[in-house]
């Protein structure tokens, strides 16, 4: 094995890891997310994770965060509740955050 294919596969390797990353810390910020806003729906115990499990399921239906955005604004929407498009996407981001540091410290 030359040099360049050993950098090649250390190349592939990490992004392998990378992406393995991206998708924990997607599912667990959208965990996190439909907790939040089960709470704002007043859901809680089994039924707010039941809803956090129906948010992460969210996002296998489309590319991107918006399959997640729009489910959880729809539903805010339906139960009255006052949100911005803004307050939503801060705290997805706010909540990324905090799933990719719970990640990297192995919680």
């Amino acid at each position: 094995m030359t040099t360049f294919d050993k950098r090649e596969e250390g190349f592939e390797k990490k992004f392998a890891h990378d992406e393995e990353l991206r998708f924990k810390a997607n599912a667990r910020r959208n965990k996190l997310l439909g907790h939040w806003a089960a709470g704002k729906l007043g859901l809680t115990g089994a039924n707010a994770d039941a809803y956090a499990k129906e948010v992460v399921m969210s996002d296998f239906e489309r590319a991107g965060d918006d399959d997640v955005f729009q489910k959880v604004r729809t539903d805010l929407t339906a139960k009255g509740v006052d949100q911005s498009d803004h307050q939503i996407r801060r705290t997805m981001d706010e909540l990324m955050e905090q799933a990719i540091t719970q990640i990297k410290a192995g919680s």
